[in-house]
């Protein structure tokens, strides 16, 4: 496929293509420069570049190290928004929902069966069933069938044999609807090698330390290579910025309060074995507050979530033992055998980047996404939710296309499938043929295409090349010692946290967080980048003191004493 990277035509995104696309954005200007590598901003990369544009993407730290992997991993209409009457956004998350299920990403994003527990006889059924009617409706707005079942009504032993572990005074009788769900860290980053490919120059931890001005006009930023240490100018005809809850400190660097200010919620998730209790789907619940999820994630659920005001350190947040109790508490009350802490796995803590307004609680402030040409030059995009991070993107991008020359083409990811997409459903029809042809378990296939769609043949070609490669990790023994040197070939991770937390989820899955996973993947990914025993001793430090501090973090009564404990864990430093 012809495509502007002249660094190769290969999908990948390792250190060399990193080391190029520095160089040329250093030399070149650009027409569009997207700041922030969550979602949204790889998203608009995307977005821009197949449109035929020149475009460059400065994450400061890894893809989706902030709110973009730490999300509740549904792509999902939004069933609570229904009760807040706001009908666009639900179909709009919904036609989106489709595509990402049916054609941009098939092999990413799968289809999740949730049970709605009622707990009133005639009203509640009544009354969250038009809900769900509704929702399906508006699932088939697209022109297309929306990609997962109808909902459907359950009478109380029903929804027993569908949940075993119900409790049977906690319900009179229940609905059971479909979502999606994605690996929300894989999918960013997948997003970003696919930007890459298309010619998009994308470097993670760049960080944007200020605008370069030419009057009152942005015309490019000051960068700072974190890994090398050298600081350089970067120009561009419009600089976007998607630094979602950074939104309001990137807009300072330019003077400017910003049209809008973005507000950070808090939101914890637990990681619970799947045997703690039994349940053929997920479940929602309504709590006093919004509602809480229990979702099926591989041999896990992950329950949550919370929904706070958060004033503290935004690359950190912290779940305090109140958040974890919080949690428990309303999971127990539909329980037969209540969980307790010691069932916890994992824990982790994002921030949502909400738009203010003029609600005190954070849970009315508005999903919705505001974009504006704050100052000539520069574009801002905030709000919005991870299910609908293409329209943002698309509606960022055009309001940049706006003050370039010439006929910019209209968006066209509506039909641009991810990398690994294309052809995925013959090679998920082919699994068994491709375990028997390299001797490795089907459910290793499933596993590895259902994270890599058909690049999972880059994956069984090194095993091939290094049968050492396909022994898993200690303690986490879904993941292999392959997918750890791809993710640093291929997959733009640099630091042993990229790959531990992000590239695979051993941080929040396995028992240990990755303790014992540690010190094997460091050095495996030290083969690939050149690490020294010293670098391999530091990342595994570096990464060791994470787990701790989050452990502590969560032990502590509030978010003041969570955070202060949390960041005593040093943030990672590359050698200079």
């Amino acid at each position: 496929m012809a495509q502007g990277n002249s660094v190769s035509l290969s999908s990948k995104l390792g250190p060399e293509e990193r080391a190029a696309a520095i160089a040329t954005l250093k030399e070149k200007e650009l027409d569009i420069l997207v700041v922030g590598g969550g979602i949204v901003g790889t998203g608009a990369a995307l977005d821009a570049v197949t449109r035929g544009l020149s475009v460059g993407l400065l994450e400061a730290r890894d893809f989706a190290s902030g709110t973009s992997s730490r999300s509740s991993k549904l792509v999902h209409g939004g069933i609570r928004y229904l009760e807040q009457l706001d009908f666009r956004l639900v179909r709009e998350a919904l036609i989106e929902r489709g595509l990402l299920l049916q054609r941009l990403a098939p092999h990413l994003v799968k289809p999740v069966k949730f049970l709605y527990p009622l707990t009133h006889r005639v009203w509640e059924r009544a009354y969250i069933g038009a809900g769900m009617l509704l929702y399906d409706i508006f699932s088939w707005s697209g022109g297309r069938p929306p990609g997962v079942p109808h909902h459907r009504h359950l009478s109380k032993s029903q929804m027993l044999r569908a949940m075993p572990s119900l409790a049977h005074d906690a319900f009179t009788g229940g609905l059971t609807y479909y979502d999606a769900q994605v690996d929300d860290a894989r999918y960013v980053a997948t997003l970003a090698r696919t930007a890459s490919f298309y010619g998009a120059h994308v470097a993670s931890r760049v960080r944007v330390e200020g605008f370069v001005k030419v009057g009152e006009r942005v015309v490019g930023v000051h960068a700072h290579d974190l890994e090398t240490g050298e600081k350089f100018d970067i120009r561009a005809k419009q600089v976007v910025n998607a630094t979602g809850v950074w939104t309001d400190e990137t807009q300072s660097m330019v003077g400017e309060r910003g049209q809008f200010k973005v507000r950070a919620s808090k939101g914890i998730h637990l990681v619970v074995p799947r045997d703690r209790f039994q349940s053929n789907g997920g479940v929602i619940l309504r709590t006093e507050k919004s509602v809480l999820f229990v979702i099926p994630w591989g041999r896990h659920w992950i329950i949550g979530t919370t929904d706070t005001d958060w004033h503290l350190d935004k690359a950190h947040p912290a779940a305090t033992a109140a958040d974890i109790d919080y949690v428990l508490e309303h999971v127990n009350k539909i329980l037969t055998v209540p969980l307790t802490r010691e069932d916890v796995e994992g824990v982790y803590a994002g921030l949502r980047p909400l738009l203010a307004g003029e609600s005190e609680q954070t849970s009315k402030l508005s999903r919705e996404h505001l974009v504006a040409h704050s100052v000539p030059g520069l574009v801002v995009i905030a709000g919005g939710k991870w299910t609908t991070y293409r329209v943002m993107a698309k509606d960022a991008i055009d309001a940049a296309v706006s003050a370039l020359d010439g006929r910019i083409p209209q968006s066209t990811t509506q039909d641009i499938a991810l990398l690994g997409a294309e052809g995925y459903q013959a090679a998920w029809n082919k699994r068994a043929k491709i375990a028997r042809a390299f001797g490795v378990h089907t459910v290793r296939i499933e596993h590895l295409l259902n994270r890599y769609g058909v690049l999972t043949d880059e994956l069984l070609a090194l095993i091939k090349e290094r049968p050492e490669l396909q022994e898993p990790l200690p303690g986490a023994d879904d993941y292999i010692g392959a997918e750890v040197v791809y993710a640093a070939t291929h997959e733009g991770a640099l630091h042993l946290e990229d790959v531990l937390a992000r590239r695979t989820r051993i941080s929040i899955e396995a028992w240990d967080r990755g303790v014992s996973a540690a010190p094997v993947a460091a050095k495996l990914m030290a083969d690939v980048l050149g690490w020294d025993d010293e670098q391999v001793e530091r990342e595994v430090n570096t990464y060791l003191k994470r787990v701790q501090a989050e452990r502590e973090s969560q032990l502590q009564p509030d978010d003041e004493s969570a955070d202060r404990v949390r960041l005593e864990a040093p943030d990672i430093v590359a050698t200079v």
